[in-house]
C-alpha cells in the first residue's frame, strides 16, 4: 500500500457506510464513495472534503459496478482498500414476497459484493498490492428474521463468500474479512426506534442495553482495513452487543 491508500466505501451516502468513510478517512485513506443515491453521495463526499469523491453506482448493476471501477482507475489509481457495504433489506411476509423483489436484494448485497471482490482483486493482483478487502454481513448472517428472508440469505452468503475469497486471495497478500453488525441507529432501525415495543423487544435480546451506533461497526471495519490486522483473513466480526452469545431468541 501506499502512504495514502485509495480506499472504495460503497453505501457510503449515509449511515454505516458514511461512518466506514470517516474512519477511514482518519486512518489516512484517500477516499471513494459509492452510492446509487446520487445527491446523497456528493453531499457525503463534500462534507468529508480532503478531496474525496462521490461516485454513483448501483451495486446490482454489474455493468455499473465494471464502469466504476474502470473510472476510479482511470482517474485515481487501483483501489488498495475496498468496503463493500451497499444492501438493501425490503422486509414483508415471506408468503407474499415476489421473486423480483428477492432477487434484488440478492443482487445487490451478495452479487454486487461479489463482483467488486473479484474486480477489486484483479488490479490488486495485477499492480502487487496487499490490498484489504472487508465486506458488510450481519448477524442475520447466523440468526434469521422471518419478514427478511432475501437479507438473511444474503448475509449469511456474504459469510461464506468472504471465507472463500480469503482463500483464493491468500497468496496474493490480499486479506479478506466481513463485519456482521447487530442492531444498529441507522435508517433500517428507524421504525424501530420509534415504537417502544420493538425497541422493548430489540433491548431483551442486546446484552449491552444500547442500540449501537454506525461508528462502532465503522472502528472494526477500519480495523480491519488497517495492517493492525495485518494477520487475520477470512473472519467475520460481530459488532451486536452481545446478541449472538444468548442462549434464546425473542
Amino acid at each position: 500500500m501506499t502512504d495514502k491508500p485509495l480506499a472504495l466505501v460503497t453505501g457510503a451516502a449515509q449511515g454505516i457506510g458514511y461512518a466506514c468513510a470517516e474512519a477511514l478517512a482518519r486512518d489516512g485513506a484517500r477516499l471513494i464513495l459509492a452510492d446509487i443515491n446520487s445527491d446523497g453521495v456528493k453531499a457525503a463526499a463534500t462534507s468529508l472534503g480532503d478531496g474525496a469523491v462521490g461516485m454513483i453506482c448501483d451495486m446490482g448493476n454489474p455493468a455499473q459496478i465494471e464502469a466504476m471501477f474502470d473510472k476510479i482507475e482511470a482517474e485515481h489509481g487501483p483501489v488498495e482498500i475496498l468496503v463493500n457495504n451497499a444492501g438493501i433489506a425490503m422486509p414483508g411476509d415471506f408468503l407474499e414476497t415476489s421473486l423480483e423483489d428477492f432477487q434484488r436484494v440478492i443482487d445487490i448485497n451478495l452479487t454486487g459484493t461479489f463482483l467488486s471482490v473479484q474486480r477489486a482483486a484483479k488490479t490488486m493482483i495485477a499492480n502487487k498490492i496487499e490490498g484489504a478487502i472487508v465486506n458488510m454481513s450481519s448477524i442475520n448472517a447466523v440468526v434469521a428474521i422471518p419478514s427478511i428472508p432475501a437479507y438473511c440469505a444474503s448475509k449469511g452468503g456474504v459469510m461464506q463468500l468472504t471465507k472463500a475469497t480469503s482463500l483464493a486471495l491468500a497468496p496474493h497478500n490480499i486479506r479478506v474479512n466481513a463485519v456482521g453488525p447487530g442492531s444498529i441507529d441507522t435508517e433500517m432501525m428507524a421504525g424501530v426506534n420509534a415504537n417502544p415495543e420493538a425497541m422493548k423487544m430489540v433491548m431483551s435480546r442486546t446484552p449491552l442495553q444500547r442500540i449501537g451506533e454506525p461508528s462502532d461497526v465503522a472502528e472494526a471495519v477500519a480495523f480491519l482495513a488497517s495492517k493492525r490486522a495485518k494477520y487475520i483473513t477470512g473472519e467475520t466480526i460481530f459488532v451486536d452487543g452481545g446478541r449472538l452469545g444468548m442462549n434464546y431468541t425473542c
